[in-house]
């Protein structure tokens, strides 16, 4: 459809510039069509809305760019997570389709019903899935052609106490998560972000999130191509929950800063 608006923006960043900052579940938009199909009251939603957003995500990655030396590139999601979820696989490999939050999800954070039984993921897929994520392949692929690499950091948080849905949540909650892929998070990369959010306090791995983001066309192929999960834990800038952001967020900005800026030359 023609009239779909644009669901997600490419910020450029500087050309010499490997590093894309990706912001894919900081919104709370939810287009009328999409609403629609929720099974959530009004206030029902905003509650939901509250517990399942990465709020003020964007905010830090753009005051982080801003302060950069080399400007990276920023992708981020213009709708919320609540109408396709960017970051899951589309199919049985996905683990959360366990929990009800494949790629379209179908039940809340506490598990309740958030889309009717016997609902048509298809036409969520097709109209908002595969375009952010062909967008999201040739931002790399540019990167790649430019610079020869590409350094995908992916910006989230996560609350202080675990929701029913988590399916790990039983382990640490450290300040700083650092998700991390076996083919495409090198120790260095690693090393980076430790040094990096070391102000931010303790830094964990893998833990209560694993796992990092790279599109499908690279994914266990391409080792040029590396990331790395950043995942906040929110009582560090926020009130909980989905409340507004607070003096933390600069510093948390100032360390993504930082790591930006090691791993960019």
């Amino acid at each position: 459809m023609t009239d779909t608006p644009q669901s997600f923006s490419l910020l450029p960043g500087a050309g010499d510039s490997p590093v894309i900052l990706h912001v894919p579940h900081s919104s709370r938009e939810i287009p009328a069509e999409v609403r629609s199909g929720i099974v959530l009251d009004d206030a029902g939603l905003e509650r939901e809305l509250d517990h399942i957003t990465d709020a003020h995500t964007a905010a830090i990655a753009e005051a982080a760019a801003e302060a950069a030396g080399i400007t990276p590139w920023r992708f981020v999601n213009g709708l919320s997570r609540l109408v396709i979820d960017p970051e899951r696989f589309p199919d049985e490999r996905e683990e959360m389709l366990a929990s009800g939050m494949g790629a379209v999800y179908t039940r809340t954070t506490h598990k309740e019903a958030l889309r009717p039984d016997g609902f048509d993921h298809e036409p969520l897929i097709e109209r908002y899935f595969r375009p952010y994520a062909r967008a999201m392949t040739e931002a790399v692929a540019d990167r790649l052609a430019a610079t020869g690499r590409a350094v995908i950091i992916d910006v989230h948080s996560y609350p202080t106490a675990p929701l029913p849905y988590e399916l790990h949540g039983a382990g640490p909650r450290p300040p700083v998560c650092l998700g991390t892929d076996a083919f495409h998070t090198p120790p260095g990369l690693l090393d980076a972000a430790r040094e990096a959010f070391s102000p931010c306090g303790e830094t964990g791995l893998d833990s209560p999130f694993a796992g990092t983001y790279v599109p499908l066309e690279f994914y266990g192929k391409r080792a040029e191509v590396t990331a790395l999960m950043v995942e906040i834990r929110r009582d560090l800038y926020m009130t909980e929950p989905g409340g507004p952001a607070g003096p933390g967020l600069r510093g948390l900005a100032s360390a993504l800063r930082a790591l930006v800026e090691a791993v960019s030359h």
